[in-house]
């Protein structure tokens, strides 16, 4: 007779349901993981991103320091440089006021007064009120600035430059020593023509 062979054994539920619950905790854990893998890649990426801008903002910071080094490089020599400029803009009108010195300013004269020809009205002996001899004689003559309008009645002043510097010095001293002339009522001044820095002076 045969010998029975063992039976076989009935399954446990319990056991079944914690086997289950293992492996759902097993799956949420790898889940876990995989968003954890994740999260440390994004970490990564912007960490990579992080230092690539403080490499960046290292870049700038040390430019910047480069340019500030050099502006006060700059502003220390600005002492010099503003003595330099002083004296480059006293030169300048020394020889603007030279080359001005054979010019005289006429203010007061009414418009077109002159007519059409300037230098022949200025070498009158009425205006300045003495016969030069030489007559005066004028390399130019001409209004300063655009024609006002209608409405003004200020006269622009005339500018002549003298043919012989002699003359120029002579119509100063003698309006220096008459005081301003007088035209159809009109007061008429006249200046030596200096550099606007020298006026303002």
């Amino acid at each position: 007779m045969a010998t029975p062979g063992p039976m076989p054994t009935p399954t446990d539920p319990s056991a079944s349901e914690a086997t289950e619950r293992i492996l759902q905790e097993i799956g949420s854990v790898g889940r876990s993981l995989e968003a954890m893998d994740q999260k440390i890649t994004d970490l990564t990426i912007a960490s990579s991103s992080i230092r690539a801008d403080i490499a960046g903002f290292k870049d700038t910071a040390d430019a910047m320091d480069q340019r500030l080094t050099t502006v006060e490089d700059q502003m220390a020599t600005l002492p010099d440089q503003e003595i330099e400029l002083q004296s480059l803009r006293a030169k300048v009108t020394d020889l603007e006021d030279r080359s001005r010195r054979d010019n005289i300013r006429l203010i007061g004269i009414p418009e077109r007064k002159e007519g059409s020809d300037t230098k022949a009205f200025l070498q009158s002996p009425d205006l300045f009120g003495i016969e030069f001899s030489p007559p005066l004689e004028f390399q130019r003559a001409h209004r300063i600035g655009p024609p006002h309008k209608a409405t003004s009645d200020k006269p622009r002043p005339i500018i002549a430059c003298f043919l012989r510097h002699d003359q120029a010095r002579q119509v100063l001293s003698a309006a220096k020593t008459q005081g301003p002339a007088s035209l159809d009522g009109h007061e008429i001044r006249v200046a030596a023509d200096f550099s606007r820095l020298k006026n303002e002076k």
